[in-house]
């Protein structure tokens, strides 16, 4: 309920004016006089106080809502705002906030402090700053949740014009997650391409002068030296690949995917696809026995890359064990109690892997044999990508080995209840 000053005099001074009357009927005392006196005290009421505008923000009674800010930022005004907007009292009440801002914070509520919300200092500090009669200002801060974000607060304060003095604060956040990942991604991209791509252009550099010198007329050896350079561009195609991927990946990581994929048919699909190279390496790869609609939110693209990287590495790195176990089923989800993952896992019989490689296995460019890698087509990303991909999907990855019993990759991911399964 808005009220100008004028108003408020005016039923002031009629409220008195009664209790006067009143009190001087029942003492038998009443003359003419007193009300006479009584509509000159509402008259000077209705002539010192001109004021029309109205008062901003609600007068606080016992048991109502707090005083807010409403006057000054009209709700219909903060609804089309597409950033998170807050307003803020001078108390640190949140007083209004937009639905971009209810979908940002879930938790913030009016009449509470934000501060209960938002424990970032750097924003808490700067309301304080604006409220002290300081200029807007800026306060990044990170907000930590499933995945962490970057994220500023424009603060800039409020005033009405029925005083002076600070009535509270506005703050307009923007997400800078994005930006933020786009300049690590540049820098990443140039310090790491720049170091894996030295070896083969060098190599590259290297046959070419031969070919341009001593061996301008040996046919053999210029024949031997393609072979050579065309693998090695091929090697240096492969790595930009990966590496624009998995940039493109950890660009979108904190945007969860929403299509819908069937991991049964997929996994299939892949297995068929590597049958050539299975059968090149002398590997048989076996796929258990999968029950139908095991369904997770994902991307069907992002996800044929996690299985076509598993199972390509367990065919060309377990190839002395001569077989590939696949597997997909359903079992409770290690992270979240009493909701179901579909689960898969590649396990090979080769060489293994030594304990002290296994926490960095999913490292950019870490290869627990560089050789033996390098030999085998390998950029040191595979299990990288593998990593962010199943991260995205909100899903885990898990590694165990011993040198010398093969290895056993396992990828969990939500499932989508659609009917009640059996869990395995």
């Amino acid at each position: 309920m808005e009220l100008s000053a004028r108003t408020i005099a005016l039923r002031s001074a009629a409220l008195a004016s009664a209790i006067f009357v009143m009190i001087a009927l029942l003492q038998g005392a009443f003359y003419w006089g007193l009300l006479v006196a009584c509509t000159l005290s509402m008259l000077a009421a209705a002539a010192f106080f001109r004021d029309e505008h109205p008062l901003h923000g609600r007068i606080r009674g016992r048991g109502s809502k707090p005083v807010t800010l409403a006057g000054i930022v009209p709700v219909e005004l903060l609804a089309g705002f597409p950033d998170p907007v807050v307003v803020v009292d001078q108390r640190g009440i949140v007083v209004q906030l937009n639905p971009a801002a209810r979908a940002l914070f879930p938790l913030l509520v009016e009449a509470r402090p934000l501060a209960f919300i938002v424990r970032a200092p750097a924003v808490l500090e700067g309301i304080d700053t604006v409220l002290q009669g300081g200029v807007a200002m800026e306060a990044e801060f990170r907000e930590h949740g499933l995945v962490e974000r970057t994220l500023v607060a424009h603060i800039a304060p409020l005033a009405s014009e029925a005083r002076e003095g600070r009535d509270g604060v506005m703050l307009v956040i923007r997400d800078l997650t994005s930006a933020r990942r786009l300049e690590h991604m540049r820098a990443d991209f140039v310090a790491n391409a720049s170091h894996e791509l030295r070896t083969p252009l060098a190599s590259l550099i290297g046959f070419i002068e031969t070919l341009q010198g001593s061996a301008r007329n040996d046919e053999s050896a210029r024949e031997r030296f393609l072979v050579i350079m065309r693998e090695q561009a091929r090697r240096m195609s492969r790595l930009i690949d990966d590496l624009l991927s998995l940039s493109r990946i950890e660009m979108h990581l904190h945007v969860p995917p929403s299509g819908k994929v069937e991991m049964g048919g997929l996994v299939r699909h892949i297995i068929e696809t590597l049958a050539p190279l299975a059968k090149e390496r002398g590997v048989i790869v076996m796929l258990e026995q999968v029950a139908p609609s095991l369904f997770v939110n994902g991307d069907r693209d992002e996800l044929l890359r996690v299985v076509e990287n598993l199972i390509e590495n367990a065919i060309k790195y377990g190839q002395a064990g001569g077989r590939v176990d696949v597997s997909v089923k359903v079992a409770p989800f290690a992270d979240k109690p009493g909701e179901n993952a579909i689960v898969m896992e590649v396990r090979d019989y080769g060489p293994g892997i030594f304990p002290e490689h296994l926490p960095r296995l999913t490292e950019r460019f870490y290869r627990a044999d560089i050789a033996d890698s390098r030999e085998k087509g390998g950029t040191g990303l595979g299990l990288a990508i593998v990593k962010h991909i199943v991260n995205r999907h909100r899903g885990r990855l898990d590694i165990v080995s011993r040198h010398g019993e093969g290895a056993l990759f396992r990828v969990s991911l939500p499932k989508i209840n659609n009917e009640p399964e059996m869990v395995s």
